[in-house]
């Protein structure tokens, strides 16, 4: 299959003009501001989205400080 066919079956139309882009402009800031951690399968099934990963670990902050036992 010739570039051009195979681009356009992709969805790329000729009129797309891509010349001026950067490659990777944000991608420092992006990384600054996120953390991607892989679940494994079976934990990802628990939880529905990031939010609920976030409150459970967030429970679990909480309660492992609550047991770990403060100096006077």
């Amino acid at each position: 299959m010739k570039e051009d066919e195979r681009d356009k079956k992709e969805g790329m139309l000729d009129e797309y003009e891509f010349g001026g882009g950067v490659r990777g402009k944000y991608a420092g800031l992006y990384a600054e501001g996120s953390n991607v951690v892989v679940l494994s399968p079976d934990v990802a099934e628990a939880f529905r989205d990031s939010q609920a990963v976030n409150d459970a670990l967030r429970a679990l902050i909480s309660i492992s400080r609550r047991s770990v036992k403060q100096p006077d």
